[in-house]
């Protein structure tokens, strides 16, 4: 077969998770798979050494400037070229108008969704980015040969939305990666303490701005946990912009809080394992996620974790996570007490979290695509 994969932000320097997953898909069918032809389309940018390519993968750039006319005019071109069997769109849209035959995987659809609390506080590239998907996403999914997400989940909030397609749909777990794991070397440790001056003990979360990772309740919790202890442990945050920051603090009414709470800007992939490592715990109580890598990876590195009760985190975490309402302040704030005094809970959680992320792996990923795209073909 002749497999053309979608991957049109995997050179780009700052990746995110929908980038990683089909970054460590490709990565694994190269592995696994020696008989397919396989042909990636990327656009240039400067990270262009994260993939190679192999006998049977061949990498290939597609030029444009913006992701719709880069998605929607250029890429179906370029495919023309190469007589492909059939096309993986791997990040929630496709072209419109393409004869390949394609599967699309379907993260989410938090951009249909109405009520949901994610709405809020969207700036003006996700709103562009929300309106695109809700223009694309309702038409391409009737043409797909087959529909995957994440987990089961967001199967069934998929299969609410576009109940005449449900036929089509399945779910494949995303993994983790094996980098993640519990680090120790002195030299590796010191590098990053000093890289980031980071503080003896530690509370991490990320900081991203988009309204689903419930950043402003994160902080407005640690400042209630805050007003609880004498000595309260620094919140390391994630990339988050420093005017980001006093933009929330203000808004809770608690600007003195910027003494706890110390800005990483972004951190690489590579040194994210020894930030997990040197944690106390990990908090994580998004609103709404179809999966939560993140938690996994802090698992893999033997770090207790604080999710939320809700959405695919449940399924996701089983018992080997303290799980919030992540809309109530005062619980998220409770969970940090109870784990920041409670070191036989966070060995018990570090424990299952060890062997809850042995049930997730890229390589089991890609087995799973790679039997889908015989089955799609056939």
């Amino acid at each position: 077969m002749r497999i053309g994969i979608e991957g049109q932000r995997l050179f780009r320097k700052k990746k995110h998770g929908m980038d990683m997953v089909a970054l460590e898909l490709i990565r694994n069918l190269q592995i696994i798979d020696k008989t397919n032809d396989y042909f990636v389309f990327i656009k240039p940018d400067e990270d262009d050494t994260c993939l190679n390519e192999t006998e049977n993968f061949k990498i290939v750039q597609v030029k444009a400037l913006s992701y719709p006319i880069w998605e929607q005019i250029k890429l179906p071109q370029v495919i023309k070229r190469y007589k492909l069997d059939l096309m993986h769109y791997t990040s929630n849209t496709a072209p419109i108008f393409t004869r390949v035959p394609f599967v699309l995987t379907l993260h989410d659809i938090i951009f249909l969704e109405k009520k949901s609390v994610c709405h809020k506080g969207f700036n003006l590239y996700q709103r562009f980015g929300n309106f695109y998907r809700k223009k694309v996403v309702p038409i391409i999914v009737k043409k797909a040969l087959i529909i995957t997400t994440v987990s089961s989940y967001e199967l069934a909030v998929i299969s609410q939305y576009f109940d005449k397609q449900k036929h089509k749909l399945e779910f494949i777990y995303n993994g983790v990666s094996e980098h993640f794991e519990k680090i120790t070397s002195d030299p590796k440790i010191e590098g990053v303490r000093a890289k980031y001056n980071l503080a003896e003990k530690f509370i991490f979360a990320f900081g991203n701005t988009d309204p689903k990772k419930n950043t402003p309740g994160i902080i407005e919790a640690y400042g209630k946990y805050c007003k609880l202890v004498d000595n309260p442990i620094p919140l390391l945050l994630l990339d988050l912009d420093k005017n980001d920051l006093l933009s929330i603090l203000k808004r809770i009414n608690n600007i003195e809080l910027l003494d706890h709470i110390q800005l990483t800007g972004y951190i690489s992939n590579a040194d994210l394992p020894i930030i997990y490592s040197l944690s106390e715990f990990f908090l994580f109580p998004s609103l709404r996620e179809s999966f939560g890598i993140p938690l996994l990876e802090a698992m893999r590195c033997e770090t207790a974790v604080i999710s939320s009760n809700s959405s695919a985190l449940r399924e996701i975490a089983g018992d080997a996570a303290i799980l919030v309402d992540p809309t109530s302040v005062e619980e998220i704030a409770n969970a940090i007490l109870d784990l920041s005094k409670n070191p036989e809970l966070r060995t018990s959680l570090i424990q299952k979290g060890i062997k809850n992320s042995k049930k997730y792996s890229w390589q089991a990923m890609a087995i799973e695509f790679q039997k889908l795209y015989v089955r799609a073909f056939d």
